[in-house]
């Protein structure tokens, strides 16, 4: 009866956590560049159960032989193994602001291959991003909307001294006369990239260096300035996921409470017979 109550448990804790998940998303569905998170549920090992018994033979001094018989397995629960980002191209929107940058990704030489703006924490560590809601700050860098320094192909900060500029589909930056590469990174496996707040991604430890998007063959992509990526957040899906999720919760839930009354009268009742 436990083994069932702890079972049913892992089911509510697992749905939880899936419903934080496609809240998040949700929170996030009209942030530029965001990209969804996906759950990824496991169940725990299954247990082998056995049926042991003494077999009789009939002889003389009545021996007894101890046999095994397979009843089959049992599941001890789920749980959130991992939660995994969705890459897949948002849809564009026009906002005719000259420091809004959108990434257009074409085909890619890896299947999970994607690009990225490279931008500079506030720790001086380069990280990546898909939000190109960018702004220029009192000093005149390019900077993001939360104030990270947006990179060049050098990974140097890039200074627009106030002055108008405008951008190439390439990304290059023509800015008084001179052309800046803005600094767009290739990784090969975009799932070894994660999360690190602000809209930003980190690589993984032991993950592929990202290598510059220009210099990789078979990559196709361009640059729209005066546009903004949507997030790829589906509104109407995630919705009915939070549905099935809270559904999914409510029945374990009623095996839990279930499990709880019968623990109740094996406790009070049963055991005052005794």
């Amino acid at each position: 009866m436990l083994r069932g109550f702890y079972t049913a448990t892992t089911g509510m804790m697992a749905q939880q956590r899936k419903q934080e998940v496609l809240s998040n998303n949700m929170t996030n569905a009209l942030t530029p560049g965001y990209k969804q998170d996906q759950t990824a549920l496991r169940a725990f090992p299954e247990l082998l159960i056995q049926r042991m018994e003494n077999q009789n033979f009939p002889v003389s001094n009545q021996s007894k032989v101890r046999t095994m018989t397979e009843i089959g397995a049992i599941n001890t629960g789920v749980y959130v193994q991992e939660t995994i980002p969705d890459f897949a191209q948002g849809t564009l929107q026009e906002t005719e602001m000259t420091t809004d940058f959108a990434l257009v990704q074409g085909e890619t030489p890896d299947e999970n291959g994607s690009i990225f703006f490279t931008v500079q924490n506030g720790d001086g560590e380069v990280r990546y991003t898909r939000n190109g809601n960018f702004t220029v700050d009192g000093e005149g860098n390019l900077t993001t909307n939360q104030g990270y320094y947006v990179l060049d192909a050098a990974g140097n900060t890039i200074n627009t001294d106030g002055l108008e500029f405008e951008l190439t589909p390439e990304g290059m930056l023509q800015l008084d006369g001179a052309q800046i590469p803005l600094g767009i990174a290739y990784s090969n496996d975009a799932n070894q990239l994660i999360k690190n707040g602000n809209d930003l991604l980190e690589l993984a430890e032991g993950a592929d260096p990202l290598v510059d998007a220009r210099a990789t063959a078979g990559l196709q992509f361009n640059v729209q300035q005066g546009y903004l990526e949507n997030s790829n957040v589906d509104t109407s899906q995630t919705m009915t996921a939070m549905m099935e999720a809270y559904r999914a919760f409510e029945a374990n839930q009623k095996v839990v409470q279930a499990y709880d009354r019968s623990l109740d009268k094996a406790v009070n009742e049963i055991a005052r017979l005794g």
